[in-house]
């Protein structure tokens, strides 16, 4: 759907919310191992980003006059400016890691090259090379190979100039693929007292050189980090008759072969190497070429091992929801209240607690329950495969293709299936991202129904550090709707008239959308009446045109419009036309806000929504997911509050403005400091129920 009004540029907003990352990394007031776990998230954003999107706006190049169907009309020129503005932040971040290599420096803890080690540290390096990483690395010749190998994307490799000095002319070039996948990247040394010294592993590959290459010849050296990111995307056929896994594993193939999107190397390359090194891949100048320094990957810095600082105040500890403690028949609370877990202050063992009590209880019949991205060792699948032990009928409708997770989630497929449960595979074209679960129990002649709406994954990993609602309850209406969604996904071509049904849930592709536009109409037309008219959204991403004209009409209304936006916010805050602007900021610090909640006034009556989908295209038309209406008034209570405190915050809130500038909030000299995500917990942790 085309705008009627100017949008911000998706991709150029996606880079601002980075640019908020990288704030973090240089944010002194941080811990410097916080410091240098936020460059290690700006890395991994930015791969990813390179993997999808500019892989996805290479392909509108190519499409030309076809592209223009899309929200990005001149791709090219997208390019281009994404291109200046990541040499800008490489730029940045470049300086921020300096900066704070001098302040470890300050701790007297030093991150050291392959010519900076002691004599000591030398014998360590060379013991560590022989004894675990010469077996795990075969470098390539890559001159004397006719079709150069292929580069696997997320890998760094080590690209080698070998020279001879008595032969000035002979000069060859390898490549060594730096095995992080099995070894540590930071290998702590032995040091002075008072000193932590710590070498990366390419940087003992590095000093190894000679051990490696001098049999043959070579007694000249030099090692230089290169990357490529390559095209992530699945290109799944649109025949309906084709198999789900056979494409996964076709898209899956296709991904390791991809186009390159961004090559990275280090800016102290010789030269003729990086020419030789662009041409054997096929490379050219509009093809990312990037400049960097000497490491690369600093996703690993995520890792960056925390033993060695002393001074790490620890995070609070998710603590269980009040009326949940242990030991407790969670069916029996639900049925006389709902629950609102507000993840990740609340523990996200209380949903795990609930499926192992259904594994349990001898009058639960079945379990039908959605994932996404499950947890390397799920205590959540734990759970369900007892379940059937039991005796229980469990339904699991699996997402293959949650982007990244596609081949541990066919794994996942194989190990569930061969317990017995039933695995539900989805819709074709159509990713399956509601969380939710219903549980069904038959005791004594009566069949009742418990279940949960989560807007995040039942993932108990991503759960510690993810800011999500999950409600438990046994709503007939809303527990009827969810059974409506699983009717529609276990058989789509003969039930969706059965998701049409939905009478309280709203649901991509079919209404969600719809829904939304109603209730910002509904505050319009209070506003067009003078009376009380607000709405107030937390989202992860801001990108659905038909919603954003929509909050542009009710601004210019005068509609009271507040927003918490995470990522992506394409809609304009500031218009001439606007009678009240928009309010939109955005949070970053140490949980990752990923909830979406939607606050209508509806004439000082509010209602309240939690939902996995945020307003995207992809979420709105291309995913089913689900929303759903919060009716018990203290839970509505809670996220109102906790919207407020969020909308409070004056610590690390930034102002989404029109021009991206990435402004923190001001705070007045007499206004008290809000730190939202501590005063959220204090929030919770002292309440009373």
């Amino acid at each position: 759907m085309k705008s009627t009004k100017q949008t911000i540029i998706r991709d150029l907003s996606w880079l601002a919310f980075n640019a908020r990352v990288l704030q973090e990394a240089k944010d002194t007031s941080n811990h410097i191992h916080d410091r240098l776990r936020f460059l290690g998230i700006f890395s991994n954003n930015l791969d990813e980003f390179f993997r999808v999107r500019v892989a996805a706006l290479n392909k509108m190049v190519l499409l030309g006059k076809a592209a223009k169907m899309h929200m990005e009309a001149n791709p090219d020129k997208i390019l281009r400016k994404i291109q200046q503005t990541v040499i800008t932040q490489q730029a940045e971040f470049d300086h921020t890691y300096s900066e704070i290599i001098t302040e470890l420096e300050r701790k007297n803890i030093f991150i050291k090259n392959e010519k900076q080690l002691s004599k000591k540290q030398k014998d360590f390096v060379s013991k560590i090379f022989e004894e675990k990483v010469r077996t795990q690395i075969i470098p390539l010749m890559i001159e004397t190979i006719p079709h150069i190998p292929l580069l696997r994307d997320k890998s760094i490799y080590l690209a080698c100039v070998l020279g001879n000095t008595k032969e000035s002319m002979v000069q060859r070039y390898a490549l060594i693929e730096i095995p992080t996948k099995v070894l540590p990247r930071f290998v702590i040394l032995p040091s002075e007292e008072g000193h932590t010294d710590i070498v990366l592993l390419e940087d003992i590959i590095r000093f190894n050189l000679q051990s490696l290459f001098a049999p043959f010849g070579f007694d000249r050296f030099m090692g230089y980090i290169i990357k490529v990111t390559r095209d992530a995307e699945l290109d799944i056929d649109n025949d309906v008759n084709t198999n789900i896994i056979t494409e996964l594993e076709k898209g899956l193939k296709n991904r390791k072969h991809g186009r390159a999107t961004r090559f990275v190397y280090d800016r102290q390359i010789d030269p003729m190497l990086l020419n030789y090194l662009t041409r054997r891949l096929g490379l050219t100048k509009k093809d990312n070429l990037i400049p960097g320094g000497r490491i690369h990957n600093f996703k690993d810095f995520i890792d960056f091992p925390s033993a060695i600082f002393n001074d790490i105040t620890p995070r609070p500890q998710p603590f269980v929801h009040p009326l949940l403690k242990q030991p407790c028949r969670i069916m029996d609370i639900l049925e006389k209240r709902d629950v609102m877990l507000h993840l990740p202050y609340h523990s996200f063992d209380s949903i795990i607690d609930l499926l192992r009590e259904a594994a349990i209880d001898p009058f639960v019949q079945s379990i039908r329950i959605t994932c996404y991205r499950l947890a390397k060792n799920s205590k959540i699948v734990n759970a369900l495969v007892n379940a059937v032990r039991n005796g229980k009928e469990v339904t699991v409708v699996l997402e293959l293709r949650a982007r990244f997770d596609e081949e541990a989630n066919m794994r996942w497929k194989t190990q569930l299936e061969e317990e017995g449960v039933k695995v539900v595979l989805g819709i074709h074209d159509m990713k399956v991202h509601a969380k939710i679960c219903v549980i069904k129990k038959r005791e004594f002649n009566r069949t009742k129904q418990y279940g949960f709406v989560s807007t995040g994954n039942l993932n108990e990993n991503t759960a510690r550090y993810y800011g999500d609602h999950c409600l438990l309850t046994t709503n007939r209406t809303i527990l009827g709707d969810i059974n409506r969604v699983f009717d529609y996904l276990e058989n789509p071509v003969k039930k969706v008239a059965t998701l049409k049904a939905c009478k309280t849930l709203p649901v991509s592709p079919l209404n969600m959308r719809t829904v939304m536009l109603n209730q910002i109409n509904k505050e319009i037309r209070f506003a067009k009446k003078k009376k009380a008219a607000s709405v107030t959204i937390k989202l992860n991403s801001l990108v659905d045109v038909a919603l954003i004209d929509k909050l542009y009409v009710a601004a210019k209304a005068g509609v009271d419009i507040k927003m918490v936006i995470r990522g992506i916010c394409c809609a304009y805050t500031e218009q001439k036309a606007f009678k009240e602007h928009i309010r939109a900021i955005s949070i970053l610090d140490e949980y990752l806000e990923h909830a979406r909640v939607f606050v209508f006034n509806n004439g000082n009556h509010p209602q309240v929504f939690i939902s996995s989908a945020d307003w995207m295209v992809r979420n709105l038309d291309h995913r089913i997911e689900t929303a759903c209406p919060i009716y018990d008034k203290n839970i509505q209570q809670e996220l109102i509050d906790i919207l407020n405190i969020q909308l409070a915050e004056n610590v690390k809130g930034r102002i989404l403005d029109n021009e991206q500038n990435n402004n923190y909030v001001p705070r007045e000299e007499h206004m008290p400091e809000v730190r939202s995500q501590e005063a959220i917990y204090n929030y919770l942790r002292n309440k009373s129920y």
